[in-house]
């Protein structure tokens, strides 16, 4: 193998190279003084490695592997999303937890975010009603594990990887009432529908009296400014009652059900 020192040579000249695994190293890169073998063998060094980009790379790849193998068996489920911070004795929760037991009683589990407030209060409605409560929870500062109403529980560092799962085991997504993090399913959830890289699933918001600003917004804004087409606004489901909510997912359901 030929090697250049200065520039890089000419057309016949290959520049001094090293193979790491896949990649190749060349020029200033070359210079490694150990194997990737001697390395995972040698005596223990530094710990800088568990906070290196091809570390995480290995736990977001378990993360998957962990969240597939934990839900794969999961039946037919419609994902929750709400606040955390709904207080116990506010309204919001005793009709999140009439939800979970609409969900459970229809026959869907009920998948959360595993937090407390408006997820707790599925969970919690879920469970009691003899359902499949699942929580997905999330690494944050400043709030605490699973909710003790979650029968199935995932801890997740990352919210890509979980948000995969909301999606992956969901026939559909129910927003209650809930802040930026609610913002972001949602809109998430649109986009996949919208984009057709996920099988058209209906997406409720629960509760005019909250939603319904961002809902005229997005008709009166967005669809008359050509941001967005008629089906896309029809993509978004609002309404008060429990009951049609659930028959909306059903309803949803048995037609891909008849097609599958």
């Amino acid at each position: 193998m030929a090697e250049v020192v200065h520039g890089h040579g000419s057309e016949d000249e290959r520049p001094r190279e090293r193979q790491r695994g896949p990649v190749t190293l060349r020029r200033s890169r070359y210079a490694e003084p150990t194997t990737t073998d001697q390395r995972l063998l040698d005596s223990r060094g530094p710990t800088d490695w568990v906070h290196t980009d091809p570390w995480r790379v290995l736990r977001i790849q378990a993360e998957f592997v962990e969240g597939f193998g934990a839900l794969a068996e999961v039946p037919a489920a419609v994902t929750v999303f709400g606040s955390a911070r709904t207080k116990r004795e506010h309204p919001e929760y005793e009709t999140g937890r009439e939800l979970g037991a609409a969900l459970a009683e229809a026959g869907f589990a009920a998948i959360t975010g595993g937090g407390p407030g408006a997820m707790e209060a599925v969970n919690r409605g879920c469970s009691e009603a003899g359902g499949f409560s699942i929580g997905l929870g999330i690494e944050l500062p400043f709030e605490q594990g699973l909710n003790p109403w979650v029968d199935l529980g995932v801890n997740f560092r990352y919210f890509f990887t979980r948000k995969t799962m909301f999606v992956k085991y969901a026939q559909a997504f129910i927003c209650l009432p809930g802040g930026f993090g609610t913002l972001d399913e949602l809109f998430e959830a649109l986009t996949l529908v919208q984009t057709k890289k996920v099988t058209k699933f209906p997406v409720v918001l629960f509760g005019s009296e909250y939603w319904r600003g961002l809902y005229e917004w997005i008709i009166t804004t967005m669809l008359d400014a050509g941001k967005i087409g008629d089906a896309d606004a029809r993509l978004l489901y609002l309404t008060d009652s429990i009951d049609d909510a659930v028959r909306v997912v059903q309803e949803s359901y048995q037609a891909w059900e008849d097609v599958h």
